[in-house]
């Protein structure tokens, strides 16, 4: 009775749209209970009607309800999952709307766990136990529960279709195999899917490849984009530096000028005042004598006259000269033509060297353009000649300086030191420095190498001269198993098809360096988007066994 009891609230505390206990139990005005995310769902499908309905009772709202978690009803379903049994067990998972329901169930049915694809009906846990049981059903297949069980019945003759009928590629049942379809291309259904499975399995890898390699295009991308920003973001910094420069040597130049005809107006209106003032003093004291010269004209003592005259007769040289009444206005005019000159000569530099600032988008774009066949590739092929005042005193030069090979044990160059040779590692470097559009390709025998490019001044010795440990130089390492990039004493797995010769392929000034899968056909393995503040030099490095290689190929 108590079992019949918790059974009871068990019903009374489920949700009639998932079947189950309440979650965050909610309940509408007209007193059903739901969970809340069920009837949100239930009433999500109405909101092109804008009225929403009890699931139940069918009583509308509208607008649509705002429902709050119902504490109580929340709090009597934890309480009867604490003394209950456990929830939903295997004989209570009843079948809801979007679940397959138990064929062989009578009244409320369970939820199915399984279809039989002999016996075209579906399960639950209890009525399946024979299936597991009985030897009678060992040999039927039992897949996840379907709806789609009939669409294997014939509709015609109403048999199982075992059969795949080539010719009309469609599935039918052994009668058909002698009626319409007699002498067509028929073969057993699971054959043909065994066929199918094969090719769906060769589309896969297809897609995931295609899926690879857009993921890699995308990442490359990403890096154009962060290249291009990076770039932009300099060239703009620059050019306000040299702008404020230029601007700060005008207003230099403007204070200069400003300054320098200040000054020759000071001394020159000095000068003019100066000569104004003695000019002025002469004119009064010209004045004054003229005053004395008119008196002693009335004078009637005769006598008088004679004795003053010759005193007051006799003038003074004048301080000036007709040159002053000719200095011309326009004396600073030289300085506005010249300035006038500069500046129309300033104009035509602007004029002709924006040009070639314009142009260099151009320029940018045909650099970022990198080749994307072998053929294309070749056509930068740079020649690859190893320093073997670089190597290390365990490889051997040979092949004219293109092949290094590992002799262990064996000291190759003992009477012989030099201070660009790499001491702790087995490495080397080429002579050619690198700029512009190169490429090149490394084949290599042995355990593994590094394929690198440098700079002239990275490390000789120690772990900071390893090619990827420092920010020096940049490396693909390979083994018979896989690739990895380093660069700064980072390490990151490369994905790409296995080969004994790579490709690289530099792009100095557009700061592009790519390694390349190369065998029939050619892969991209890693690319990296940077500046190069020097020119590069190719190098490889041998890691483990006596007789291992890296040869320069000669390229047609």
């Amino acid at each position: 009775m108590a079992q019949k009891g918790v059974q009871l609230e068990r019903e009374m505390l489920s949700c009639p749209i998932c079947l189950d206990l309440l979650k965050d139990p909610v309940t509408t005005s007209c007193g059903h209970s739901y969970c809340m995310k069920c009837i949100k769902g239930f009433w999500d499908g109405e909101d092109e009607k804008k009225i929403h309905s009890c699931p139940q009772c069918r009583q509308s709202f509208t607008p649509r309800p705002v429902l709050l978690k119902h504490t109580m009803l929340a709090a009597l379903v934890e309480e009867l999952k604490k003394t209950g049994p456990p929830p939903a067990p295997a004989d209570l998972c009843y079948a809801g709307a979007e679940d397959v329901a138990c064929d062989v169930c009578t009244g409320r049915k369970l939820r199915a766990c399984k279809s039989c694809l002999v016996c075209l009906a579906s399960y639950c846990d209890q009525h399946l136990q024979p299936h597991y049981e009985s030897p009678v059903f060992k040999k039927h297949k039992l897949v996840e529960p379907s709806k789609k069980l009939q669409e294997n019945i014939c509709s015609r003759h109403d048999e199982v279709m075992k059969l795949f009928c080539r010719t009309d590629q469609q599935c039918i049942c052994y009668l058909c195999s002698v009626d319409e379809h007699k002498g067509h291309d028929t073969v057993l259904a699971a054959a043909e899917r065994t066929e199918r499975q094969r090719e769906l399995e060769g589309s896969r890898l297809n897609i995931q490849q295609r899926i690879q390699d857009g993921e890699k295009e995308v990442k490359l991308l990403q890096q154009e984009v962060e290249a291009v920003n990076g770039s932009a973001d300099k060239a703009v910094e620059d050019s306000e530096k040299m702008f404020t420069e230029l601007i700060r040597l005008m207003e230099k130049r403007s204070s200069d000028v400003k300054q320098q005809v200040r000054s020759q107006q000071k001394r020159e209106v000095s000068r003019v005042k100066e000569l104004q003032e003695k000019l002025e003093q002469e004119i009064s004291e010209l004045k004054r004598r003229d005053a004395e010269l008119k008196l002693l004209s009335h004078t009637e003592d005769h006598n008088q006259f004679l004795h003053s005259y010759p005193s007051l007769s006799a003038l003074s040289e004048a301080t000036h000269s007709s040159s002053t009444n000719i200095r011309p206005l326009t004396y600073f005019e030289d300085v506005t033509a010249a300035l006038s000159a500069v500046r129309d000569k300033l104009q035509d530099v602007l004029r002709e060297e924006w040009t070639h600032v314009s142009s260099t988008e151009v320029e940018v774009l045909l650099s970022a353009a990198e080749p994307t066949t072998r053929a294309g590739f070749l056509q930068y092929s740079q020649k690859i000649k190893l320093d073997p005042n670089t190597a290390s005193t365990w490889l051997v030069l040979s092949e004219g300086s293109r092949k290094a090979t590992l002799v262990e044990f064996v000291y190759c160059l003992s009477s012989s030191s030099h201070p660009e040779r790499f001491t702790s590692y087995l490495q080397v470097l080429s002579r050619e420095s690198l700029t512009g559009r190169c490429y090149w390709e490394v084949e290599w025998r042995g355990a593994a190498v590094c394929v690198a490019v440098a700079y002239k001044n990275i490390s000789r010795a120690g772990g900071e001269s390893v090619f990827g440990n420092n920010d020096k130089s940049w490396s693909l390492y390979c083994d018979q198993n896989s690739y990895s990039f380093s660069y700064n004493n980072i390490l990151n797995p490369v994905s790409g098809p296995l080969s004994s010769r790579v490709g690289v392929y530099l792009d100095h000034r557009a700061g592009i360096l790519s390694f390349h899968s190369v065998s029939e056909t050619m892969t991209l393995l890693h690319r990296v988007q940077t500046t190069f503040t020097q020119p590069l030099h190719a190098g490889v490095r041998l890691y483990y066994d006596d007789g291992d290689t890296a040869e320069f190929c000669k390229l047609k």
